[in-house]
């Protein structure tokens, strides 16, 4: 199985991706890799908890963080909990280089699709990738 979690700001965009991950054309793939999706609510986490509290709740309970492109603005920013607290068994973040485009353009959500699923077909040997942008 397979565990992703939305972040809190990007809920929708993920909701647009899994939606088209069921399509006729992945659902066999999403079926096969039994994929999930959690929300914050899901695993006890609220939108005032720090990018560092969550990078570590998606690290103990084996969740694939999908994030949009955040800066990182302080010692505890998701940039900066990579940068120190990865390891080489550490899950990857995926991260929307361009969230916005999920809505505007079907392309590029099929785009960032094929190139989740990709990764995700392959996620035990990215472990210790850090971050992994879609597209």
């Amino acid at each position: 199985m397979i565990l992703l979690l939305a972040d809190v700001n990007i809920e929708g965009h993920v909701g647009r991706l899994a939606g088209l991950m069921q399509t006729q054309y992945w659902r066999e793939l999403w079926e096969d890799l039994d994929i999930r999706l959690r929300t914050f609510a899901d695993i006890g986490l609220s939108a005032a908890d720090t990018d560092e509290s969550v990078w570590l709740a998606c690290q103990q309970q084996g969740l694939y963080l999908l994030t949009n492109n955040r800066n990182d603005d302080g010692p505890d920013s998701l940039e900066a909990t990579i940068r120190i607290r990865n390891t080489e068994t550490s899950l990857p973040v995926f991260t929307l280089s361009d969230a916005d485009q999920v809505f505007r353009s079907k392309d590029y959500a099929e785009r960032v699709v094929e190139s989740l699923f990709d990764y995700l077909l392959r996620a035990e040997s990215l472990r210790g990738a850090g971050r992994l942008f879609l597209p």
